[in-house]
């Protein structure tokens, strides 16, 4: 059982999630791949409001000079290029390609569940949705829905009632029987499976228990020091609360994990064994010059388990999109900021494509000075990052008081 400090602890999941310093890597596809394999996925949202996508932020915050584009090439490049694919993990979530065995058994279980549903009632559609995917290639699901009467019509699915022709593409989507070939937008553009990845890696089978195993290590690369319970959408896809007790037992019996406690944050903890090394490595504290700021995406893993932001950095995010504006205590998309190893505040982006204009507003921590040698400069060089991210022409910031302190 190691012991960690509040400050150690803090200062090894900054590090670990490649935040110490952010945007440290270089440019370019091989440090994409890189953050996508230590956090072991990147989770999707369709929102841009702040002129980009939350993997897209993700990204930026730990390589310099990201570009939305290279990680789109990842995804939807060639079958034998792409290194990225998305699949239901926690969330939408985008993952390494070889990731891709562990996900057939979820693909199983989705058939198991389809037969007798959706996929069943209407067998006659999707054997035409098939048919028309082989012959003409990727099909959007509004064509899909327009090419027949009865694919337009309204069905019940997942969030509520939605056209027959998209709820069958993401019924066979969740199956496996189809992937994302590309996006425009917010519009998928589907494809047959065995067109859009190499016939080996199709191939791959992995046992019901490995993937398990699999599914449960992401969520650890993901936080970094999580525990064996919490927030329900932290474990979702990963078994049964029985299965997972004797899966995690397992990965500590066999020595993937190490049982971790940290002070001032209730129950065990683990941390991967591989990253051992680096819990070495942050037990003493950097050069306070050397602190840098990061915006951190709302999706970004530093932030899946909410338990632990408030225990180890006295931060409560909660992430305002859903709330009715006249409860927001932030704003709409309001991004933690991260000052070394502190998450000192909020800023909100809003990209106004119309006028090239992003605008910005702060809401920083009590007790936290806005004035503290180095945090100006060191603001300053994220924004203009996310600057640059977003393609604005310039950054608009409120008039008046330029940082208003949050309740």
């Amino acid at each position: 059982m190691l012991r960690l400090s509040a400050a150690h602890a803090r200062r090894f999941l900054v590090a670990r999630h490649l935040l110490a310093p952010p945007r440290s890597l270089p440019a370019g596809a091989a440090s994409v791949l890189a953050v996508v394999r230590r956090l072991g996925s990147l989770q999707f949202d369709p929102l841009e409001y702040p002129g980009a996508r939350n993997h897209d932020l993700v990204l930026a915050a730990r390589i310099a000079g990201h570009e939305r584009g290279t990680c789109d090439a990842l995804l939807y490049g060639p079958p034998g290029e792409r290194r990225l694919f998305e699949a239901y993990n926690k969330s939408l979530n985008i993952l390494p390609v070889e990731d891709l065995p562990y996900h057939r058994v979820a693909w199983a279980h989705a058939r198991a569940r389809y037969r007798t549903t959706v996929l069943r009632t209407h067998a006659r559609a999707v054997r035409a949705i098939l048919g028309a995917l082989a012959a003409r290639g990727p099909l959007s699901s509004a064509e899909v829905s327009d090419s027949a009467d009865h694919l337009g019509e309204r069905v019940d699915w997942w969030w509520g009632p939605t056209r027959a022709g998209r709820a069958l593409l993401e019924a066979l989507y969740t199956t496996g029987r189809v992937g994302i070939a590309r996006r425009e937008g917010n519009t998928r553009w589907y494809d047959l499976t065995e067109r859009l990845y190499p016939p080996e890696l199709l191939a791959g089978r992995v046992t019901g228990a490995a993937a398990l195993r699999h599914r449960l290590l992401s969520r650890h690369r993901g936080v970094g020091l999580l525990g064996g319970t919490g927030a329900t959408e932290l474990f979702v896809g990963t078994g049964t609360a029985g299965e997972r007790t004797r899966a995690l037992a397992r990965l500590v019996r066999d020595g993937a994990l190490v049982p971790v406690e940290v002070e001032g944050v209730k129950g065990s903890r683990h941390v991967l064994a591989e990253e051992l090394p680096l819990v070495r490595e942050t037990e003493a504290p950097g050069p306070p010059e050397a602190r840098r700021v990061a915006l951190v995406a709302p999706l970004d893993p530093l932030l899946w388990d909410r338990r632990l932001l408030r225990d180890l950095f006295d931060f409560d995010y909660v992430w305002e999109v859903y709330t009715p504006a006249h409860r927001r205590r932030h704003g709409y998309y309001a991004l933690p900021i991260l000052y070394g190893d502190r998450l000192v505040g909020r800023l909100e982006p809003r990209m106004a494509r119309a006028t090239g204009t992003l605008h910005v507003r702060l809401w920083l921590e009590p007790g936290f000075a806005a004035t503290e040698p180095g945090f100006g400069a060191a603001l300053g060089e994220a924004v203009e990052a996310h600057r640059r991210l977003a393609g604005a022409a310039r950054v608009a910031w409120p008039r008046g008081k330029p940082l208003a302190r949050g309740p």
